[in-house]
């Protein structure tokens, strides 16, 4: 049996385009793209955001429909496509989701703590995203205080439900 040769990167610059294009002729941000194989299989994972509204089910039937017969040109291996929401509770994984999740509530853990009260744990609000100094502003809700935290002390920021 032969095995097949993937180029990955490859792969990803050549469909992130027809995502993006598709993407934006549904009204829909496409926050996160992962290609990988899992158990011998091949997943395209598409996870969509809109500011103005829930994602549905006909959001990611449309991004589907759309892409499927452009991305099996440019595909050169058996995937499964997926398209879906983010879910409620996903950990934050870019910079540019600080600014997506804006007056969004996290749960924020830190590496060190950021005063005397050694808290390492925090439920906060996104106030803000400083992409020169890659800084965070949030609201700390248990001390109702605005701080800046280093992205560098994040050790991990999750969308809380509201």
């Amino acid at each position: 049996m032969k095995k097949e040769s993937v180029n990955k990167k490859e792969i990803m610059e050549k469909i992130m385009p027809v995502i993006e294009n598709v993407s934006m002729k549904n009204g829909v941000i496409p926050l996160e793209v992962d290609f990988v194989k899992e158990s011998g299989r091949w997943f395209l994972r598409i996870y969509i955001y809109s500011y103005d509204h829930s994602i549905s089910h006909k959001d990611c039937e449309n991004m589907t429909r759309g892409l499927n017969d452009y991305l099996e040109q440019l595909i050169p291996v058996n995937y499964y496509l997926e398209v879906s929401s983010p879910g409620a509770e996903r950990k934050i994984k870019s910079p540019i989701e600080y600014e997506i999740f804006k007056d969004k509530k996290i749960k924020l853990k830190l590496k060190k703590p950021i005063d005397e009260t050694e808290n390492k744990v925090f439920s906060a609000r996104i106030k803000g995203y400083d992409k020169s100094h890659a800084i965070l502003t949030v609201d700390l809700l248990e001390y109702n205080k605005e701080v800046e935290i280093e992205e560098s002390n994040i050790a991990s920021a999750r969308l809380c439900l509201e």
